[in-house]
């Protein structure tokens, strides 16, 4: 079988590159190379990739032997429809691994239709290290090889307001274009670069928000294979994702022409802040994602789609967004339901296995920042506390006693928290336990005993869960 490449599917044409993109991995190919394909398809975008491989080990050598050619699948359900599709991805221009070839890393800091930097080095990857040198090698972290790149395309066009570029980080940390600059500038102090090019890179480029949206399993190596029958060729570097794609960027008009996506059906928000979308992902998909995993594992299920099929855990988890999530955001409501809807389609994607399992690691932490924010807001706003959110609650401090109806809790935490909760259950008095959890204000970020009526609640649901099960405990509370 032949291996994918340009010359297997002649493909010839070329585009200048207007993209250097930080980061080869499932999500960029699945997400922004596919979204930058479709502009070259369907506007006069005219734009290709050059990829830079943030660490050492990477794809770049797999996808140079495939010309930066690979097979995106896109599958989900849409509306109550399944949707399939199949695209060669074809943007990608050059591949570099800077640790293997450090001058033609250096050279893409030159090119005159260079116009865009867009990274996703993990949520880790916009980091200042100080042991970063400017000694004609590759700085560990990403923001210090684009300060280097920035700070050769200074030199190379002798400091030219024109020749700035837009940047567009798209890591999975809050204000993350703001937290690339500040660490962009503490490289100028640490390597004692000059006032000038400090000015450059505040007023030459353009640093923006992002948030991106989008599941991405990534390669499908149990079906590789056949898919790759199904080809015609081989391709090393397929890429599978779901149909539901969602990209806010903050920028103005200048920025909407430049990245002319209003000319696709692509959902790309240009907006002036990210910070309700933000909200509103976090509080719904991903704090509905932790609300259910207790609820539903000590149900005796195990994925997202058996919880969200099942009669009584699917109702659970869609009363528990539409009538309390939804009520304590203070977003439109039509758009919040909508949004709510597409998050249940893909909940039921019958081609992504999420598992539970998965999901519960760091539950803690992750339910003070995704769900107790929708508790205490629906508690301020109605002046009542959200029953189903409460049992969710509950459910959690149940989980996290480790053992339930005899098996073990797949708990992943860190380990100061999982001590915390094994001390606090040694205590034999439910009441006792319940209010040193729910005191603690280093775990929850206040004295949650403070809320009137909280307490209560969790130890009336604990003790029924205890005794009947969560789905006879729902039954009885609705």
């Amino acid at each position: 079988m032949k291996q994918l490449n340009k010359t297997t599917l002649d493909i010839s044409k070329n585009y200048p590159v207007k993209v250097l993109q930080f980061g080869e991995g499932n999500f960029l190919r699945a997400f922004v190379d596919f979204a930058l394909d479709t502009l070259n398809k369907e506007t006069d975008f005219n734009g290709a990739v050059a990829v830079v491989q943030p660490i050492e080990h990477g794809l770049v050598q797999l996808l140079n032997e495939q010309d930066g050619l690979y097979t995106l699948l896109q599958k989900g359900v849409s509306n109550g429809t399944l949707v399939e599709k199949q695209d060669v991805i074809s943007v990608i221009d050059r591949s570099i691994n800077p640790f293997a070839d450090f001058k033609a890393f250096q050279q893409l800091a030159f090119l005159d239709s260079l116009a865009f930097v867009i990274s996703n080095t993990t949520e880790a990857g916009i980091a200042f290290d100080k042991h970063d040198t400017y000694d004609g090698n590759p700085s560990k972290s990403f923001p210090g090889k684009l300060t280097y790149l920035l700070h050769q395309r200074y030199l190379h066009f002798d400091g030219d307001l024109n020749k700035g570029l837009t940047i567009i980080p798209c890591e999975l940390i809050n204000h993350n274009g703001d937290q690339l600059k500040k660490c962009i500038e503490q490289y100028c102090t640490l390597w004692g670069l000059s006032d000038d090019f400090l000015s450059w890179v505040q007023k030459a480029n353009s640093f923006h928000n992002t948030l991106v949206d989008r599941i991405v399993p990534g390669y499908p190596k149990n079906e590789a294979e056949q898919l790759n029958a199904g080809f015609g060729y081989e391709d090393k570097l397929i890429v599978s994702a779901e149909a539901f794609f969602l990209w806010v960027i903050e920028g103005d008009d200048a920025l909407k022409q430049k990245l002319p996506f209003n000319k696709t059906n692509l959902n790309v928000k240009f907006v002036d802040s990210i910070q309700p979308y933000r909200n509103r992902k976090v509080r719904i998909l991903n704090g509905i994602h932790t609300a259910m995993v207790p609820f539903c594992y000590l149900h005796g299920l195990r994925t997202v789609k058996e919880s969200i099929d099942d009669s009584s855990t699917g109702a659970f988890i869609q009363k528990t967004v539409f009538e309390e999530i939804i009520p304590s955001v203070d977003m439109d409501k039509a758009e919040l339901e909508e949004y709510a809807n597409e998050v249940f389609d893909r909940f039921r994607n019958p081609f992504i296995v999420h598992k539970l399992e998965s999901i519960a690691l760091n539950s803690i932490s992750k339910f003070k920042v995704r769900v107790l924010p929708s508790i205490l807001s629906f508690y301020e706003k109605f002046d009542k506390l959200p029953k189903r959110l409460s049992l969710a609650f509950a459910s959690l401090l149940v989980f996290y006693q480790g053992k339930f109806n005899g098996e073990n809790m797949p708990l992943n935490d860190d380990d100061q928290v999982i001590s915390f909760f094994t001390k606090a259950w040694e205590e034999e008095n439910l009441e006792k336990a319940v209010e040193i959890i729910l005191s603690n204000e280093e775990i929850w970020g206040q004295d949650l005993t403070t809320i009137n009526g909280l307490h209560a609640l969790i130890c009336t649901f604990i003790t029924d869960i205890q005794v009947s099960g969560v789905q006879a405990t729902y039954t009885k509370l609705f």
